[in-house]
């Protein structure tokens, strides 16, 4: 029987844990070699599961999906460019507040996401009690609790990776930036699903990263002489 392949980024802050879940659900299946037109190392792997064969992307370690650094650039093309079926965000769950702001650019994305809540030893350890049922609805994606150093929780990602992707679901969070931002972002929205109707990105994200004057965003409008480039 042909197995159906789907594909799994996994996004996360450096020292999240990440290499240690992509360690833990490819083994021995991995290649490594870098990023096209930069040194930075890409790790790709397979696991194979219930008749799925899972290709797992090892996205560079960030704290953010802006155009500041290479690896930023790579993280959030990969996942505009490639769709991955799901994105698996690693998250330090002894660090929620830090590792929560590369979640909510990832959720802003609309893409289908699932919440990796790694090292729950240390956030007991350092008695921090969190709430994974609030956590989920909050942001309207699965939350799985782990302890990936010790291989815990493996089973259950991947059970949640299967079931995300079998229901062709994608995030519908949407962050609120108060009345005067959200009436610039719909104004811009409106501009950039009447001129570029076939983006890739979605037009809210544009909007937002257009006001937050995202150099690499700027640039592909200035590319095509946008006005609204000199709008924002």
């Amino acid at each position: 029987m042909d197995r159906k392949e789907i594909t799994i980024a996994l996004a996360g802050n450096p020292n999240s844990g990440k290499t240690t879940v992509f360690n833990n659900l490819t083994g021995a299946r991995q290649q490594v070699g870098n990023w096209p037109g930069v040194t930075v190392e890409r790790k790709e792997g397979r696991h194979n599961y219930l008749g799925y064969n899972i290709r797992v992307v090892d996205l560079p370690g960030v704290y953010s999906l802006t155009a500041y650094a290479p690896d930023e650039v790579i993280a959030r093309n990969f996942i505009v460019d490639q769709k991955p079926d799901a994105v698996v965000d690693i998250i330090d769950a002894s660090n929620l507040e830090r590792n929560l702001y590369l979640t909510v650019q990832i959720m802003e994305m609309g893409v289908p996401l699932i919440i990796a809540l790694n090292m729950m030893d240390m956030a007991e350890a350092k008695s921090h009690k969190i709430d994974i049922k609030a956590l989920a609805q909050e942001t309207g994606a699965p939350v799985v609790p782990m302890v990936a150093s010790r291989n815990q929780g493996t089973e259950e990602l991947l059970r949640e990776i299967i079931k995300l992707t079998d229901t062709d679901s994608s995030n519908p969070f949407r962050m609120y930036y108060g009345q005067e931002i959200e009436n610039e972002i719909t104004k811009l929205e409106e501009i950039i699903s009447k001129n570029h109707p076939s983006n890739k990105y979605p037009p809210r994200w544009l909007a937002i990263k257009l006001l937050e004057e995202d150099e690499e965003i700027l640039k592909k409008f200035q590319e095509a002489d946008d006005c609204l480039t000199k709008r924002s």
